[in-house]
Protein backbone atom coordinates (compact mmCIF):
# COMPACT_ATOMS: atom_id res chain seq x y z
CA UNK A 1 0.00 0.00 0.00
CA UNK A 2 0.93 4.02 0.29
CA UNK A 3 0.03 6.76 2.46
CA UNK A 4 -1.59 9.76 0.32
CA UNK A 5 -0.44 12.77 1.21
CA UNK A 6 -2.28 16.15 0.50
CA UNK A 7 -0.45 19.46 0.93
CA UNK A 8 -1.65 22.63 1.96
CA UNK A 9 0.18 25.33 2.33
CA UNK A 10 -0.39 27.71 5.36
CA UNK A 11 -2.68 30.32 4.61
CA UNK A 12 -1.86 33.76 3.70
CA UNK A 13 -0.09 35.89 6.71
CA UNK A 14 0.51 39.81 7.18
CA UNK A 15 4.35 39.27 6.04
CA UNK A 16 3.02 37.54 3.09
CA UNK A 17 1.00 40.82 2.50
CA UNK A 18 3.83 43.24 3.21
CA UNK A 19 6.25 40.97 1.58
CA UNK A 20 8.64 39.98 4.03
CA UNK A 21 10.24 36.15 4.31
CA UNK A 22 8.64 35.10 7.34
CA UNK A 23 11.57 32.28 7.70
CA UNK A 24 11.55 30.72 11.45
CA UNK A 25 9.50 33.87 13.29
CA UNK A 26 5.93 32.76 13.97
CA UNK A 27 4.12 34.84 11.69
CA UNK A 28 0.52 35.81 11.86
CA UNK A 29 -2.65 35.27 9.65
CA UNK A 30 -4.02 38.09 7.89
CA UNK A 31 -8.21 38.70 7.77
CA UNK A 32 -7.77 36.67 4.08
CA UNK A 33 -5.28 34.00 5.56
CA UNK A 34 -8.06 33.52 8.24
CA UNK A 35 -10.81 33.10 5.74
CA UNK A 36 -8.43 30.97 3.68
CA UNK A 37 -7.79 28.79 6.77
CA UNK A 38 -11.74 28.37 7.16
CA UNK A 39 -12.07 27.34 3.53
CA UNK A 40 -9.37 24.35 3.94
CA UNK A 41 -11.21 23.09 6.29
CA UNK A 42 -14.46 22.93 4.32
CA UNK A 43 -12.81 21.90 1.15
CA UNK A 44 -10.69 18.70 3.36
CA UNK A 45 -13.80 17.89 5.97
CA UNK A 46 -15.06 14.92 3.99
CA UNK A 47 -11.81 13.99 2.42
CA UNK A 48 -11.17 11.00 5.05
CA UNK A 49 -8.38 12.00 6.37
CA UNK A 50 -6.49 9.92 9.15
CA UNK A 51 -4.54 13.08 10.35
CA UNK A 52 -3.41 16.66 9.98
CA UNK A 53 0.57 16.91 10.25
CA UNK A 54 1.62 20.18 10.48
CA UNK A 55 4.73 23.12 11.07
CA UNK A 56 5.30 23.76 14.82
CA UNK A 57 5.44 27.69 13.55
CA UNK A 58 2.11 30.00 14.49
CA UNK A 59 1.39 30.48 11.05
CA UNK A 60 1.00 26.77 9.89
CA UNK A 61 -0.58 26.02 13.24
CA UNK A 62 -3.18 28.71 13.24
CA UNK A 63 -3.86 27.85 9.73
CA UNK A 64 -4.79 23.86 11.42
CA UNK A 65 -6.87 25.08 14.31
CA UNK A 66 -9.09 27.57 12.22
CA UNK A 67 -9.30 24.29 9.74
CA UNK A 68 -10.02 21.91 12.26
CA UNK A 69 -11.36 23.79 15.51
CA UNK A 70 -12.51 20.56 16.62
CA UNK A 71 -8.92 19.00 16.30
CA UNK A 72 -10.75 16.17 14.19
CA UNK A 73 -9.02 15.00 12.63
CA UNK A 74 -6.17 15.04 15.19
CA UNK A 75 -3.33 18.08 14.44
CA UNK A 76 0.39 17.05 15.22
CA UNK A 77 3.11 19.41 15.14
CA UNK A 78 6.27 18.45 13.79
CA UNK A 79 9.33 20.54 13.63
CA UNK A 80 10.16 18.55 10.49
CA UNK A 81 8.12 20.88 8.43
CA UNK A 82 9.57 24.36 9.21
CA UNK A 83 10.05 26.67 6.61
CA UNK A 84 14.18 27.37 5.94
CA UNK A 85 15.55 29.15 8.23
CA UNK A 86 17.05 31.91 6.77
CA UNK A 87 19.11 32.88 9.93
CA UNK A 88 20.50 36.48 9.81
CA UNK A 89 17.79 36.97 6.67
CA UNK A 90 14.33 35.65 8.79
CA UNK A 91 12.27 38.66 8.22
CA UNK A 92 13.95 40.18 5.39
CA UNK A 93 12.25 41.05 2.31
CA UNK A 94 10.91 38.30 0.04
CA UNK A 95 13.40 39.92 -2.70
CA UNK A 96 16.70 39.52 -0.82
CA UNK A 97 15.78 35.95 -0.32
CA UNK A 98 14.69 35.35 -3.57
CA UNK A 99 17.90 36.53 -5.14
CA UNK A 100 19.70 33.94 -2.94
CA UNK A 101 17.58 30.72 -2.87
CA UNK A 102 19.57 28.78 -6.11
CA UNK A 103 23.28 29.95 -3.71
CA UNK A 104 21.57 28.58 -0.38
CA UNK A 105 20.50 24.73 -1.99
CA UNK A 106 23.70 23.58 -0.30
CA UNK A 107 25.17 26.51 1.57
CA UNK A 108 22.98 27.77 4.54
CA UNK A 109 21.96 31.04 5.19
CA UNK A 110 24.12 32.78 7.40
CA UNK A 111 23.21 32.10 10.74
CA UNK A 112 20.28 29.58 9.15
CA UNK A 113 19.93 26.62 6.98
CA UNK A 114 20.25 25.53 3.37
CA UNK A 115 17.14 24.30 1.09
CA UNK A 116 19.11 20.69 0.96
CA UNK A 117 18.75 20.84 4.85
CA UNK A 118 15.02 21.34 4.65
CA UNK A 119 14.96 18.32 1.98
CA UNK A 120 16.55 15.73 4.97
CA UNK A 121 14.34 17.13 7.49
CA UNK A 122 10.94 16.21 5.18
CA UNK A 123 12.37 13.20 3.93
CA UNK A 124 13.19 12.21 7.92
CA UNK A 125 9.09 13.22 8.09
CA UNK A 126 8.29 11.06 4.64
CA UNK A 127 10.02 7.60 6.51
CA UNK A 128 8.18 7.85 9.50
CA UNK A 129 4.59 8.58 7.97
CA UNK A 130 5.46 5.69 5.33
CA UNK A 131 6.57 3.69 8.99
CA UNK A 132 3.17 4.47 11.07
CA UNK A 133 0.43 5.56 8.42
CA UNK A 134 0.40 3.12 5.72
CA UNK A 135 -2.72 3.09 3.90
CA UNK A 136 -3.99 6.08 5.38
CA UNK A 137 -4.70 10.17 3.71
CA UNK A 138 -2.51 12.44 5.91
CA UNK A 139 -2.99 16.54 5.49
CA UNK A 140 0.14 18.14 6.03
CA UNK A 141 0.26 21.93 6.32
CA UNK A 142 3.76 23.48 5.91
CA UNK A 143 5.81 25.82 4.22
CA UNK A 144 7.18 26.70 0.13
CA UNK A 145 9.92 24.65 0.98
CA UNK A 146 8.43 21.66 2.26
CA UNK A 147 6.54 21.55 -0.97
CA UNK A 148 9.51 21.64 -2.84
CA UNK A 149 11.11 19.11 -0.48
CA UNK A 150 8.05 16.73 -1.54
CA UNK A 151 8.06 17.90 -5.45
CA UNK A 152 11.74 16.74 -5.31
CA UNK A 153 11.46 13.55 -3.40
CA UNK A 154 8.38 12.19 -4.34
CA UNK A 155 8.30 13.16 -7.89
CA UNK A 156 11.82 13.79 -8.85
CA UNK A 157 11.55 17.74 -10.13
CA UNK A 158 15.01 19.53 -9.77
CA UNK A 159 15.30 21.25 -6.54
CA UNK A 160 17.07 23.64 -8.34
CA UNK A 161 13.77 24.27 -10.73
CA UNK A 162 11.78 24.11 -8.03
CA UNK A 163 13.95 27.23 -6.12
CA UNK A 164 13.48 29.62 -9.21
CA UNK A 165 9.99 29.29 -10.37
CA UNK A 166 7.30 31.62 -9.10
CA UNK A 167 5.53 30.78 -6.28
CA UNK A 168 2.20 29.45 -7.31
CA UNK A 169 -0.45 28.49 -4.80
CA UNK A 170 -3.75 26.40 -5.41
CA UNK A 171 -5.85 24.39 -3.33
CA UNK A 172 -3.68 21.39 -2.49
CA UNK A 173 -0.93 19.11 -3.97
CA UNK A 174 -1.39 15.11 -4.12
CA UNK A 175 1.71 12.84 -3.15
CA UNK A 176 1.10 8.91 -3.06
CA UNK A 177 4.28 7.73 -0.81
CA UNK A 178 5.24 4.72 -0.85
CA UNK A 179 5.47 2.28 2.19
CA UNK A 180 8.58 0.84 1.36
CA UNK A 181 10.38 4.43 1.71
CA UNK A 182 13.82 4.15 2.74
CA UNK A 183 15.37 5.40 6.13
CA UNK A 184 16.77 8.54 5.35
CA UNK A 185 20.43 8.50 5.40
CA UNK A 186 22.07 11.14 8.45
Amino acid sequence: MAVEIVYETHATTIDNETGIATGWLPGQLSELGRRQAGELGERRRGDGLAAVFTSDLHRAVETAEIAFPDNSPTIHQDIRLRECNYGDLNGAPVTLIAAQRVRRINEPFPGGQSYHQVLTATDAFLHDLATHWDGRRILVIAHSANRWALDCLLTGAPLEDLVTAPPAWRPGWHYTLPTDWPTPTR
